[in-house]
């Protein structure tokens, strides 16, 4: 009766560190000066509730962790583009895609600006070596997709390079595709004044300044351009074997809930059975002592 108990203590204790870990990462979206905080809430004021969120989010969390073993289990090789402008919410989506999955399974990748050497280099060979093995999901967090957008804007690409790109880059993701690679491409779209105001949101909040970086500063002032290069981008680059789907960000919790939910829309996938585990008894050894370790091994007691 009393392990039962004890077992019952466990569980509960595990869904609050579980909730606990969901209100952590929701943090960074409350943590912001109170006159902001109003001009937020005033901007938006159908925000769903967090309490629908928090339901919905398990929920497809759930469905996730259903299609990453169908995933594991019958060798998919899938890939996932994030694009979009700064702020628009792509790494909010990103960490809630991952967060209850196993990173073996499905990681992100996010390259830092190429090096001279993978400057000299085919445009796409450093994307290369990050693409899925069977039964992988692989995130892009940004992807070869900064030619015709950032790179062009700011002129890292000149015009015949961007050509180049536009021309290459359909037959590149119909090779990917024809190789058993899916791939699907997300845009995240924000309004001006939403982007604006995320942006001040990050000014004030010294948890969020780490976020915001020259080239961010920049997309503000170029907002115009960046409208250019998007809409070239889907006409150039909107293929059947591999279309693009624009999420619409300004709510970013609807965005995450309605990505995700596309996201798992476009698989077949089904629940694939376990067999049922069982914990194995302990072996004691009677002639067994565990030793006594030095404290300054130990991590102080601060808390």
């Amino acid at each position: 009766m009393s392990f039962d108990k004890d077992a019952q203590d466990w569980l509960e204790a595990e869904l609050a560190d579980t909730l606990d870990e969901e209100w952590e990462i929701e943090l960074e979206d409350s943590i912001l000066s109170r006159e902001i905080k109003k001009i937020y809430q005033k901007e938006h004021p159908d925000m769903l509730e967090r309490s629908i969120y928090f339901r919905e989010l398990l929920r497809l969390q759930a469905e996730l962790i259903k299609f990453h073993d169908w995933v594991q289990e019958t060798g998919q090789k899938v890939v996932v583009l994030f694009e979009g402008r700064d702020s628009a919410g792509k790494g909010g989506v990103i960490k809630r895609i991952t967060q209850r999955l196993n990173p073996r399974v499905v990681r992100v990748v996010a390259l830092p600006a190429p090096s001279d050497r993978e400057k000299s280099q085919w445009y796409f060979q450093r994307y290369v070596p990050h693409l899925p093995a069977a039964g992988e999901v692989v995130l892009f967090d940004r992807s070869w997709y900064n030619r015709s957008g950032v790179e062009r804007v700011m002129g890292f690409a000149d015009e015949d390079q961007v050509e180049q790109f536009f021309q290459d880059v359909p037959e590149f993701e119909r090779m990917l595709v024809r190789s058993g690679i899916k791939v699907v491409k997300y845009w995240f779209s924000i309004t001006d004044e939403e982007q604006q105001m995320r942006f001040l949101m990050r000014i004030h909040d010294p948890m969020k300044q780490w976020k915001l970086s020259p080239m961010d500063l920049q997309s503000r002032i170029r907002w115009e351009d960046y409208t250019k290069a998007k809409e070239d981008t889907f006409f150039r680059t909107n293929i059947p074997e591999a279309p693009w789907y624009i999420v619409e960000g300004n709510d970013k919790k609807r965005a995450r809930l309605n990505c995700i939910d596309h996201l798992l829309s476009l698989f077949d996938y089904h629940e694939i059975p376990h067999e049922e585990i069982h914990l194995p008894e302990r072996i004691y050894k009677k002639d067994y002592e565990r030793a006594v370790l030095p404290p300054e091994l130990y991590v102080p007691k601060k808390y």
